[in-house]
């Protein structure tokens, strides 16, 4: 027996190490595909890991590229299982696994509330790859729905409510930056707030801000759990690591119309994790400094373990491409 896990840094990472822990199935062997950036190295440090080449979103040359190395992967190595939450890289891995005769599974990552990603929409038209969805709200005959890795979470009261200490995070993104976002805490902050900016490749030099841009992700999840509030973009990485460091975080999705991401999926995430009662959901404009007060007044906590995944069936058997790719 032996896996496969592909996926982008980011959420993707976290959402997939996350899930694994819950499959049905010995993993046996494990080789983990991804990029090499600061949360890889710190998330996968031990692993088995081969790095592929970073494509900015719907970059077909570095698809087209990263498709060559999956093949050249696999045929040096076979795997029983492949596993994968997107995003791009998905689509160059699970294609040729699954004309290896893998037995592959493509989980949609939990930032999707109402619909497949681009991703999952291209995986949907390869043979015999089992689709998942996180959300019940489009599951159905081509997707069944294994549960979310946002299960098995409570928000409960926590007082006094404090702001002295707050960390923001802008997550791990290569491409987009989230400098409104900087600017508006900035200026929200009660006086003489202790502050961890963890900025990403939002540029900020000339705020005068004491910023990180990477953090390891334990380091990240301990700045998190000694925080009073945690203001942070709505990626659903950034948003799992709050919620297992106990906080009830404040959301403030990246917009794409103002070049922030390649769409608004962020804040179905957001929106999403506020309809559950786990966090605020928040627009760069609309964050007040009354939102620190109510956020620093709740805390999240575990009350059950998630449950296995229900991957279903096995995938059908190959009936596209050649075993010797």
């Amino acid at each position: 027996m032996s896996t496969l896990f592909v996926c982008n840094t980011g959420g993707h990472l976290v959402e997939l190490l996350s899930l694994a822990e819950r499959l049905p199935f010995e993993r046996g062997e494990e080789l983990w595909v991804t990029f090499d950036d600061a949360q890889s190295q710190s998330l996968l440090r031990g692993r088995d890991v081969e790095f592929i080449r970073y494509p900015s979103p719907r970059d077909l040359r570095i698809t087209v590229a990263n498709t060559i190395a999956a093949i050249k992967l696999h045929r040096r190595r076979r795997f029983t299982w492949a596993v994968s939450t997107g995003a791009g890289v998905a689509v160059s891995f699970l294609p040729v696994a699954r004309a290896h005769g893998t037995q592959c599974h493509y989980i949609e990552s939990a930032t999707r509330v109402t619909g497949p990603s681009m991703t999952g929409r291209l995986l949907a038209a390869v043979p015999g790859i089992g689709l998942h969805t996180q959300t019940t709200q489009w599951s159905g005959r081509r997707w069944s729905y294994v549960g979310s890795i946002f299960d098995g979470f409570e928000a409960v009261d926590a007082a006094p409510a404090r702001t002295h200490s707050v960390a923001v995070s802008l997550g791990s993104s290569q491409t987009f930056g989230f400098r409104r976002l900087v600017a508006r805490v900035a200026n929200i902050l009660p006086p003489g707030s202790e502050v961890l900016w963890q900025t990403g490749s939002t540029t900020v030099e000339d705020l005068g801000l004491p910023a990180v841009p990477y953090l390891a992700a334990g380091q990240l999840e301990a700045a998190f759990a000694t925080a009073d509030v945690v203001i942070a973009h709505a990626g659903v990485g950034t948003a799992l690591t709050a919620l297992r460091a106990g906080r009830f975080p404040i959301l403030v999705p990246r917009e794409s119309g103002h070049g922030e991401h390649v769409d608004d999926h962020q804040v179905e995430v957001a929106t999403e994790l506020q309809a559950r009662g786990l966090a605020l959901c928040r627009t760069v404009d609309e964050l007040c400094s009354d939102d620190l007060i109510t956020a620093s007044s709740r805390r999240v906590q575990r009350t059950a373990s998630p449950p296995t995944l229900d991957l279903g069936r096995r995938c059908a058997p190959v009936g596209f491409g050649h075993p010797r790719l």
